[in-house]
């Protein structure tokens, strides 16, 4: 892995000429892993550069060739999947089984399932007596986040690359080698200089430009929502297409007619991956009120069988989280959530009994609507009990959030569970448990952001739409 040269320009690994230093700490010991030096600002504006200069060959590049390199980056990403899980567990804290799993297993299908797309798009259409194309919309920054740090930059580069677009990526620099190894592969493959560019550093300087500079034609962010409001002022400048995927609030409303020990398993596993770090995590469980003193017990079972570890341990089901500042505000909003009159079910805000790495124990809480826990986004191992008395009201708090991004219902009837999803203010609803699908649109309302990722809807997020009109045959 080329730390010393950790940055990817126009086809050529660079050292980095910025003045941050960018330390990445492994999260289940605390001890340093790696120091990257950041970008300079001159650095950032080569890499925009070349992929303007790449972007016209590239677009032209038949969908065949582009997806026949994409093709190799799958191959690439299956070799070196160990390194890539063991990499991901140690800077993100995702136990390795589960890392391997879903860390670098989604970016395998995804890459995969990206160039499917692209070899089967309509790219051209008869409408009357206009021939619509679809072309790609130019240069993208890319801006990723640490938390599914790999399947994050996926799910933006490999649609814009098979679209025929050309990309500049900023990993997160909390969790950036991942994204070193992946630039590896994408170099092996043998994409063109400049169609592919990584660079390092912090968003208020690196990313600062790579969102307002004029060549870039589209931003794609993962990350806050303060952050996304930012992106979007900056971005609106130059009048470039921008896509967010900001936070989430997750809730997962629960009827009476549910199997109440089967939908808590199901919550509780949904909030607590990746620790809790994850933006569609169910962080709210909305109970019957008749039901909550049932529900307790089971809820505290459920999280008490999860066996906190560091991520390289084989009987770990819940790591670390990925920094001390995260800890330390996970710790913290558990702290307000009491101090506001929270009930603890399980957990709290004392250390777990691990003498290093970033761990907070995984802790339920029964909260009032109006309390912060019920309303802001925690990204840690903490769910949420909020109790509703009637099936409108339940849905009342479900949409009461800011966000809209995932969420679930679950019912003995699917009829009635579906009529519910109906009225959720969200981008995704689980029925009763129903698993994650990659070809399915990913996105959010409100606040949670705007465009989507995933299968055909993330990679037409990436083409412009051009009618061409001929002259009706008289």
């Amino acid at each position: 892995m080329k730390l010393d040269q950790p940055h990817f320009i126009d086809g050529a690994w660079q050292a980095g000429e910025g003045e941050a230093r960018l330390p990445v700490h492994n999260a289940s010991t605390e001890d340093l892993m790696a120091e990257l030096v950041s970008a300079s600002l001159s650095q950032t504006e080569q890499a925009i550069v070349a992929a303007r200069r790449a972007f016209e060959t590239w677009s032209q590049t038949p969908v065949e060739a582009r997806c026949a390199m994409i093709d190799r980056v799958v191959q690439g990403l299956k070799d070196r999947t160990d390194e890539l899980g063991e990499t991901i567990a140690n800077e993100v804290g995702m136990p390795l089984k589960m890392a391997k799993m879903i860390q670098v297993g989604g970016p395998v299908f995804n890459w995969s399932y990206t160039a499917k797309v692209a070899r089967n798009y309509e790219w051209e259409q008869t409408v009357g007596n206009s021939q619509v194309l679809r072309e790609p919309i130019g240069v993208v920054s890319c801006i990723t986040p640490w938390n599914f740090p790999l399947n994050q930059i996926t799910l933006k580069v490999a649609p814009a690359l098979a679209a025929g677009c050309t990309v500049v990526l900023k990993p997160s620099e909390i969790a950036p080698l991942n994204a070193i190894i992946l630039a590896e592969i994408i170099e092996a493959a043998g994409f063109p200089p400049g169609v592919f560019n990584l660079i390092h550093g912090t968003g208020p300087e690196v990313g600062e430009l790579m969102v307002s500079h004029p060549a870039v034609d589209m931003v794609s962010f993962t990350g806050s929502t303060r952050a996304g409001r930012r992106i979007g002022e900056l971005a609106a400048q130059t009048i470039k297409r921008v896509a967010l995927e900001l936070g989430g609030k997750s809730a997962s409303v629960v009827l009476p007619d549910a199997d109440l020990a089967a939908a808590v398993k199901g919550t509780v596993s949904a909030c607590m991956l990746n620790s809790g770090q994850t933006c569609s995590a169910h962080t709210r469980l909305l109970v019957h009120e008749s039901q909550y003193e049932a529900a307790k017990p089971l809820i505290a079972q459920a999280i008490q069988k999860l066996n906190i570890g560091p991520s390289l341990d084989e009987g770990s089901r819940l790591g670390p989280l990925v920094s001390a500042n995260q800890r330390d505000r996970v710790v913290a909003m558990i702290e307000k959530g009491l101090a506001e009159g929270g009930e603890l079910i399980v957990g709290g805000p004392d250390r777990p009994a691990l003498s290093k790495g970033y761990f907070v124990q995984p802790t339920a809480m029964r909260v009032q609507p109006q309390h912060t826990l019920a309303r802001e986004e925690i990204f840690g191992p903490v769910l949420v009990v909020l109790t509703y008395k009637d099936e409108d009201d339940a849905i009342r708090i479900a949409n009461s959030t800011a966000y809209g991004l995932g969420g679930g219902v679950w019912s003995a009837d699917e009829d009635r569970a579906m009529a519910v999803a109906r009225k959720l203010r969200t981008g995704q609803v689980d029925i009763n448990g129903a698993p994650f699908n990659s070809k399915a649109p990913f996105g959010g309302y409100k606040q949670s952001g705007n465009g989507r990722e995933n299968g055909v809807y993330g990679f037409e997020e990436f083409l412009e739409y051009k009618a061409v009109q001929f002259k009706p045959v008289a």
